[in-house]
């Protein structure tokens, strides 16, 4: 009789699985993951601390890809071209539910077990993540100040003296509303990229104007839509963070010298695409 409660192993003798490799690069070689599973290397013997190292890795590659689909995203803007667009932006909606499952994860990290590594930590913080200051300037969170950090990476440093610089995205779709003839003043199109964008009555307008003509221009509206989507979830990004950080250590200082708590405060009520929210109360 056979076994049908799935005992015993997998019957492998019809499958043509190439136990020799000959001279094809292996699954492990691809993802480089020898590099990858060694770089894991606690400060300290505590059982806890791999979980804290992990779960910031995993979000520094979620940040990596996420600054990948935005390169698509902001040339298919340039160009006006839009559909592809929309599959990127679902594609940063996923990751960016991914960053948020990682919070849940941290969590579960007590703050008794924090303490017992926490000052090995010395100054490092999330703080100096390159990455993710390279995403807010991408997104248009322009902060000189946040450069400054990074001194000692010359790399990093360029690279987000360069992103200060550039046009952000918003920067990019507002230029396109105004090729599409929607009313953009040219204090909006011909600024200092490397400031902190500052709300218009007129692109309000605009995007109300883009809400009403839906049906003429729906690329424009699905974008408006796709722009408020992601806004929205870098707040409960934000929020998702102060939270946790309030679980695991209540309102001490952060290691990086910020305020903790208070710090991560200040940024509950930014928006990056501020008309986009405030069209809400005129429609």
């Amino acid at each position: 009789m056979s076994d049908k409660l799935g005992g015993g192993r997998v019957d492998l003798s019809d499958e043509k699985v190439h136990w020799d490799l000959g001279e094809s690069q292996s699954y492990g070689d691809y993802l480089q993951l020898g590099k990858l599973l060694s770089a894991q290397k606690p400060n300290s013997l505590e059982h806890d601390e791999m979980l804290f190292i992990i779960v910031h890795q995993v979000s520094e590659l979620w940040m990596r890809l996420m600054r990948h689909e935005m390169g698509a995203v902001l040339a298919a803007v340039r160009r006006d071209d839009l559909d592809p667009s929309f599959k990127a932006f679902e594609r940063i909606s996923r990751i960016q539910d991914e960053l948020l499952g990682v919070w849940r994860v941290l969590s579960t990290l007590t703050p008794f077990e924090y303490s017992a590594f926490r000052n090995t930590l010395g100054r490092s913080s999330g703080f100096q993540s390159a990455q993710y200051r390279e995403l807010e300037f991408v997104l248009g969170n322009k902060n000189r100040d946040m450069v400054g950090v990074h001194q000692r990476d010359a790399q990093a440093h360029r690279s987000l003296e360069q992103v200060l610089r550039a046009p952000s995205l918003y920067d990019v779709v507002l230029n396109l509303l105004s090729r599409r003839g929607y009313e953009i003043d040219l204090a909006r199109l011909n600024r200092d990229f490397s400031e902190p964008y500052e709300p218009s009555k007129q692109v309000t307008a605009a995007w109300l104007s883009v809400y009403h003509n839906a049906a003429k221009d729906w690329d424009l509206y699905e974008l408006a839509e796709c722009l408020v989507t992601l806004d929205h979830k870098f707040q409960l990004w934000r929020f998702h963070h102060l939270k946790t950080v309030e679980r695991v250590i209540g309102y001490k200082p952060g290691t990086g010298g910020t305020g903790g708590v208070s710090y991560l405060a200040k940024a509950l009520e930014l928006k990056f695409f501020p008309e986009l929210w405030q069209a809400r109360t005129s429609m």
